[in-house]
């Protein structure tokens, strides 16, 4: 089976705490995100996140903790790859 994946824009947001990101919650439906997305930038950074659903976030946007994407080398409007990560990974 083939996973799902979308390029969404990477948002750097200070309130958002660190090792977790928020999704629209439609967005992780399509995705099929439960608990962890799995995101790759420019097919060299892959990072694996908690992902929490929040309504605000549009569609097309992920928000993440602002230190840590600055930590990782990912400028804010970034665009990424994101997916559902496969069970044997760890989180960042």
């Amino acid at each position: 089976m083939r996973r799902v994946e979308k390029r969404l824009r990477i948002r750097r947001m200070p309130s958002i705490p660190p090792g977790q990101v928020r999704i629209n919650p439609k967005t992780m439906e399509y995705l099929g995100i439960d608990d962890e997305v799995e995101i790759v930038v420019a097919r060299k950074k892959r990072l694996v996140f908690k992902a929490y659903s929040l309504d605000e976030v549009p569609e097309n946007e992920v928000w993440g903790n602002e230190e840590e994407l600055r930590t990782h080398g990912i400028a804010d409007y970034t665009i990424a790859t994101c997916r559902a990560p496969l069970k044997s990974q760890e989180v960042v």
